[in-house]
């Protein structure tokens, strides 16, 4: 049996597909290890997986002002924000606790978050097997289009911070730190991107109309069947199976921020109550004022996953993880991105005719009341959602990212 270290950022969305892959692999008899921000993600590691603590940037006060001041931003300025004020810093204070966890635990691959670029550089210089865990398919898809010049300035970034850490000249332009050159697992599928034939490398890709698959990528789908923090209540015997369920969720960064939308959305579903159940996923106090007990169910959290199979249609901000487990049950959406990888991830959902897209800053109870009524009633959404469902399921989930991780390491 082997020894494989995950090294997960502070992100709930990254973290559960890195937790799903990780116990797979534990219940097979690997020796698994999980490095993380503890006071962030220890509530979402369940007992039996050994934790390594990675060193915290700022307290919670500092933490929320760095989420107050990107709140606000969109496009360009807030992959800049999220590079220069979030990852570069966070990654280069993990550097020094990588390398002495590995020089514990002794691992005999590292397997990184697509955004743990400081563990992905610790393997690089120490010759480790490592494979990137890309939770999200965005950086596959074009993330940049026309603005090419932004993928650029990306792609120097991490050459700089390469050669800030000992990895300098052709070692540091050879391998892109967001894509390991031995294995990228995907949680997404193939049939979602732009170009999903395309082969090519995202270091040989200047094209605005390709995809930049790597060609050691692979898609395992969703990670929902992952092992995941069990106990979250839901009032099963509330649901009414003669009206369709539908979801609102804004995942768990961008709900704090999601107040207008998340009232819009519910004040657009109460008006379909004839035909449709709303459950809206909101901080306590947020709507807590509109009370419908029969046709709206107002909740801080839900078993996700376990709902998805009771559903007909979700509603959300295009975060993949969301997108993906949805997906998988053949359940059309209604898209409202906000920043980073959700509008990539919503064009996808478009494109496939999986979903309408809604504009999260302006949508109004009406503009949700006429998606959510569209994905419902115009089959082909649903036809397009019920052949991703195929893909998905075929994709293999954890069970297969953790069969490559095996390759890697036997």
């Amino acid at each position: 049996m082997s020894r494989v270290l995950f090294v997960v950022p502070p992100l709930t969305g990254h973290v559960n597909p890195a937790v799903g892959v990780a116990g797979e692999l534990a219940a097979r008899g690997h020796e698994v290890a999980i490095a993380g921000h503890a006071a962030v993600i220890g509530h979402l590691i369940p007992p039996g997986l050994t934790v390594y603590p990675l060193p915290d940037l700022a307290d919670d006060a500092d933490r929320e002002a760095v989420v107050a001041r990107s709140r606000g931003l969109r496009g360009p300025a807030s992959l800049k924000f999220l590079w220069e004020e979030f990852l570069l810093p966070l990654n280069t204070a993990m550097i020094p606790a990588i390398e002495r966890i590995v020089e514990e635990f002794r691992p005999d691959a590292l397997v990184a978050d697509q955004q743990a670029i400081g563990a992905a550089l610790v393997a690089r210089r120490r010759g480790l097997h490592w494979a990137t865990l890309a939770t999200t398919s965005a950086e596959l898809d074009d993330p940049y289009g026309v603005l090419a010049g932004l993928g650029q300035w990306v792609r120097g970034l991490l050459s700089d911070f390469q050669a800030a850490h000992g990895l300098s000249g052709p070692a540091a332009d050879a391998v892109d730190l967001r894509f390991s050159d031995e294995l990228v697992i995907v949680f997404s599928v193939p049939d979602l991107l732009r170009r999903p034939e395309s082969p090519g490398s995202p270091e040989s890709s200047e094209s605005s109309d390709e995809s930049v698959t790597p060609r050691n990528a692979v898609f395992v789908g969703s990670a929902a069947q992952g092992l995941r923090v069990a106990g979250i209540p839901f009032p099963w015997e509330w649901l009414d199976p003669r009206r369709a369920a539908v979801l609102v969720s804004l995942g768990t960064v961008t709900r704090e921020a999601g107040g207008r939308f998340l009232r819009a959305a519910a004040e657009g579903l109460l008006t379909l109550t004839d035909r449709v159940q709303a459950i809206v996923v909101a901080p306590p106090g947020l709507i807590d004022d509109l009370h419908a007990p029969d046709d709206l169910l107002i909740a801080s959290s839900v078993p996700q996953i376990e709902l998805m199979g009771r559903l007909s249609a979700v509603v959300c901000h295009a975060g993949n993880n969301t997108v993906c487990e949805a997906l998988t049950h053949g359940l059309p959406l209604v898209v409202a991105p906000v920043r980073d990888d959700q509008p990539v991830i919503a064009e996808q959902v478009v494109r496939t005719g999986a979903g309408v897209r809604i504009k999260f800053g302006r949508a109004g109870a009406h503009h949700v009341r006429a998606a959510v009524s569209a994905v419902l009633d115009d089959p082909t959404h649903r036809v397009a959602a019920a052949r991703l469902r195929d893909a998905f399921r075929n994709a293999g989930g954890v069970a297969a990212a953790a069969d490559h991780v095996e390759k890697l390491v036997t």
